[in-house]
């Protein structure tokens, strides 16, 4: 059976560790300010404070470099977190100083901004299948055709033989699957679609790749925070979620198979492993998607997060103190990625980005 719903971000998901502790004292002071600095507009707002609004996916590693920014320099960062679609939506409006997304912005709809945008990758992570099946813990075995087809509805119960396959020793109950993904306009999406569509011709051919796509199956939740949640109180849920998010709240995650064949637990060391196969590339155009990484140590839907910022603001007293704060994010401010489960990144990347803020 088809059927759509949605969950609020966050909904009845209780903060369990440091990581959630720290987001959950700053989250409303920053999205409340932000609020008021965006309906105002970000011409209005002074140097000491910069306005942004987009992506979940880093938000962790986001609020803790912000934290940190201020007590440092003294300038305040007000940031949104609702959605790498609606970060891109107000640096359209021209409304905040940068947006942020998981999502790279394609060719065509750049010509929808006012003027050049430059993408600044800030960090990556592991998006992960987290589920909760009572008496398993993780690390369950999913390989791309099983993802897909779950997500497509053809695979329907945790039992099935297609699973079972692949989890030899393991007795999976016959429970219903209840797939989780976003309701909002995510880059998070985007990542898990583009690894799907690169799995799974089926796939690609019936429901394809974006930060909003026509779900098969399944319950909405917004934010990364809001398919935690619907995962958490779902007996037989499955959901993708970054990381992070699968950590603060306690869900079990899935090995999945690379390329390579290997069955890989998302980690800091095989996102980082996954970058570095796409290093060429992204010297030729720093979007380069990473899913679906060649290489035996490779996480397979790991990706870089952007920030994007318009390339005349930087000429800007305030574009200035944007500047001076991506010069900090991607040099001191990377220290905080290990310790928030983002993945450093290669210097390699950190010189492009250096480069192209010039």
């Amino acid at each position: 059976m088809n059927f759509q719903m949605t969950l609020n971000a966050g909904a009845k998901v209780r903060p369990t560790n440091r990581i959630s502790q720290f987001l959950k004292s700053k989250l409303w002071g920053i999205v409340a300010t932000a609020t008021i600095m965006g309906a105002m507009g970000a011409s209005s707002v002074s140097a000491q404070t910069l306005t942004g609004a987009g992506a979940t996916f880093p938000y962790p590693l986001y609020a803790k470099w912000f934290d940190a920014y201020k007590k440092a320099t003294g300038v305040s960062i007000n940031y949104q977190a609702i959605g790498s679609g609606g970060g891109i939506k107000q640096l359209k409006a021209d409304t905040v100083d940068f947006g942020a997304s998981d999502a790279p912005v394609s060719n065509a709809e750049l010509k929808e901004f006012r003027g050049r945008v430059i993408h600044i990758p800030t960090t990556a992570g592991a998006v992960c299948l987290a589920y909760n099946l009572p008496g398993i813990g993780k690390g369950l075995r999913l390989d791309g055709n099983v993802i897909a087809g779950i997500y497509l509805g053809q695979i329907t119960r945790w039992n099935d033989a297609r699973i079972t396959k692949l989890n030899p020793g393991k007795r999976l109950p016959n429970l219903p699957i209840v797939t989780a993904h976003r309701s909002d306009s995510s880059g998070t999406s985007n990542i898990f679609t583009s690894y799907l569509s690169a799995v799974s011709p089926t796939w690609k051919q019936k429901v394809g790749t974006g930060k909003s796509v026509n779900w098969p199956v399944g319950l909405g939740g917004k934010g990364n925070a809001g398919v935690a949640g619907v995962i958490k109180q779902t007996p037989g849920g499955i959901g993708y979620v970054e990381l992070a998010y699968v950590m603060q709240n306690h869900l079990s995650y899935a090995a999945l198979k690379n390329r390579s064949g290997k069955f890989i637990m998302p980690s800091i060391a095989a996102t980082t492993a996954a970058g570095k196969g796409f290093l060429g590339a992204m010297k030729k155009d720093i979007r380069t998607s990473t899913v679906n990484a060649p290489g035996a140590d490779s996480y397979p839907i790991a990706a870089y997060t952007y920030i994007l910022v318009y390339a005349d603001k930087l000429n800007t007293p305030t574009g200035k103190q944007i500047n001076r704060f991506l010069h900090w994010a991607l040099t001191t401010g990377q220290q905080y990625a290990p310790g928030l489960l983002y993945a450093p990144l290669p210097k390699e990347v950190v010189q492009l980005n250096l480069a192209h803020l010039k």
